[in-house]
C-alpha cells in the first residue's frame, strides 16, 4: 500500500479521521474506502486484524488498522460504517 500512496498512518477518534503525522482530520463525508485487506493470525486463527487503505480531501492516503469481529474497536466502527467503498478488497 505504500508504494501506491497510502503513506499516512491514520486513526479515529470519535467522528473523526486523524492523520498521525499532521494531526489533519476528516469526517467520514470527507474519505472514501479504496481497499481493505483481512490477516489472520498464524498461531490463532482468531487473531485477526483488517487494514484499511482510505483516500482522503485533498489527496491525503494513508491507512487505518483495526481488529477484525468481536474486538474491533466501536469508534473505528462506527466512522467507517458511513464512508463509501470505491475500490477492491482482498
Amino acid at each position: 500500500l505504500a508504494r501506491r500512496g497510502f503513506t499516512q498512518s491514520l486513526s479515529v477518534t470519535g467522528n473523526r479521521l486523524r492523520v498521525v503525522e499532521t494531526r489533519k482530520t476528516f469526517g467520514p463525508e470527507d474519505v472514501v474506502i479504496r481497499e481493505y485487506r483481512r490477516f489472520e493470525g498464524v498461531s490463532d486463527p482468531d487473531d485477526m486484524s483488517i487494514v484499511y487503505a482510505i483516500e482522503a480531501l485533498g489527496g491525503t492516503r494513508g491507512t487505518l488498522v483495526d481488529a477484525y469481529g468481536v474486538y474491533s474497536d466501536p469508534d473505528i466502527s462506527m466512522f467507517l460504517s458511513t464512508v463509501p467503498i470505491r475500490g477492491t478488497t482482498r
